[in-house]
């Protein structure tokens, strides 16, 4: 069964979404892909911008800074639970599109899974300034992808169309925020849900979603097929009944 996953590496729920969808994961018997699809929350922002988090979220939600401190200490405390480590005090906000790319270039590698676990640990964890390409590439590398690779990516438009068509589906979907998890192509897990409901609903997706299975015991019937159609022998069908 396939997850297709929308979240941005600058949003701390998604981190926390990541977790908690692991943990449910291991109590899910059946495999599944997961997909991780293009998200900006802030597709206008610069490279790396300027200020600390508290008073970006404070301004961002018309707060004031010990509002904004209540909901970084609300975050953290979430995230702690989940086993996730998130540090406010190091984090450099900025433009994540080009981060996504090569997200998308690690998905065509096999390492689109390690290399989003290190931007969302590098950016929310270790203050790696996930807009500057430097970083980017480091992280990348670290998580196993090929230097020239993701510089090649870096230096050009590659995956830009990708990064677009992914942020495309989430508005014909009716996501405006992330994570949102679509699990089989049918179950649409909107935030980050505590382990048991992601496992209810992983449940519930694998019962709309798994294949068919033929009954056993049951040989080849008569029917109809591009050759025409079986016909069974004289011996096999139904003799009248004797008058």
């Amino acid at each position: 069964m396939r997850i297709d996953i929308w979240s941005d590496i600058a949003c701390p729920w998604c981190a926390v979404g990541k977790a908690n969808l692991d943990t449910a994961l291991e109590e899910f018997p059946h495999p599944v892909e997961v997909v991780w699809r293009s998200f900006e929350l802030d597709p206008g922002a610069p490279a790396v911008k300027d200020g600390d988090y508290v008073t970006l979220l404070a301004r961002k939600y018309g707060t004031s800074p010990e509002g904004g401190q209540a909901m970084i200490d609300r975050m953290v405390n979430t995230g702690r639970d989940a086993g996730v480590t998130l540090d406010f005090s190091r984090i450099r906000p900025g433009n994540t599109f080009d981060a996504h790319r090569v997200i998308h270039l690690a998905a065509d590698r096999g390492l689109q899974e390690k290399v989003k676990e290190r931007f969302l640990r590098g950016y929310l964890s270790e203050g790696a300034a996930i807009g500057d390409h430097d970083e980017i590439t480091r992280l990348a590398v670290d998580a196993g992808m090929d230097e020239d690779a993701v510089r090649d990516v870096l230096r050009t438009n590659a995956y830009a169309e990708a990064v677009r068509d992914d942020e495309q589906q989430a508005m014909d979907l009716g996501c405006s925020g992330v994570p949102f998890f679509v699990l089989g192509g049918r179950v649409a897990v909107p935030g980050a849900q505590p382990p048991a409901t992601m496992l209810r609903a992983l449940e519930k997706a694998w019962e709309l979603t798994a294949p068919v299975v033929l009954l056993d015991g049951l040989s080849d019937g008569e029917g109809c097929g591009a050759d025409g159609c079986a016909v069974a022998e004289p011996s096999a069908l139904a003799q009248p009944a004797s008058t």
